[in-house]
């Protein structure tokens, strides 16, 4: 089902300080989109208003599966989100959290998924290991793994690639290529390759703060 996300007049401010203003912004379904702009733009901040991570300031995101809107409430079903600034049990193993991320989201966990995508990242090897003895790269590797557990329509990512080495890159951008088809992929970077990936690209700078 096509899924998409507009953002209307949507702005933010902390406190005193306004982040940006007014973006007027559609992410179509089945297609991969950018935010970009320079470090401090706002493109974290962002992204995390529309995974419903925190509000924003002005303005209504609409979310839509084909002419239905998905209630506010319930985009966390619909929605898969890497980024730096996440972070797991590392007392656990891989499969320790992905059992209890199942058990927080009411699924029954599946072993048969959570192997696939252990094995596409290359972290099977290691699925009985504890995560505190995982480099950074690994652990991006696992947020792509919980990301797409659950089979979201929506992938948002921020700063996809932050700690991978070439392989680990590869293995992403692949990965994003071959469900491009079949979701709504918003790329917040900076990085040229996570942007090239991007057929809109929504530029924060064009976005100027009220006074």
């Amino acid at each position: 089902m096509n899924v998409s996300v507009e953002l209307k007049n949507i702005g933010k401010k902390f406190g005193r300080r306004r982040v940006f203003a007014n973006v007027d912004f559609t992410f179509d379904g089945k297609k991969i989109s950018g935010v970009s702009g320079h470090n401090g733009a706002g493109k974290s901040t962002l992204v995390k208003i529309i995974a419903n991570l925190i509000s924003q300031s002005e303005g209504k995101i609409i979310y839509r599966t084909g002419e239905s809107e998905i209630p506010k409430e319930e985009i966390f079903r619909h929605i898969g989100f890497v980024a730096p600034y996440l972070f797991f049990y590392t007392e656990f193993t891989p499969i320790e959290n992905l059992i209890f991320y199942s058990r927080i989201r009411g699924l029954q966990f599946d072993k048969t998924r959570a192997n696939e995508l252990l094995n596409k990242f290359n972290i099977y090897k290691r699925r009985n290991d504890y995560l505190r003895g995982f480099s950074s790269g690994m652990l991006q590797r696992m947020k792509f793994v919980f990301a797409l557990y659950h089979n979201p329509e929506i992938l948002i990512l921020d700063e996809p690639t932050s700690n991978l080495d070439n392989e680990g890159k590869e293995t992403v951008y692949a990965e994003i290529e071959n469900l491009k088809n079949e979701k709504t992929i918003i790329i917040a970077s900076n990085e040229t390759a996570d942007l090239d990936l991007c057929e809109t690209i929504l530029e924060l700078e064009n976005f100027k703060k009220k006074k």
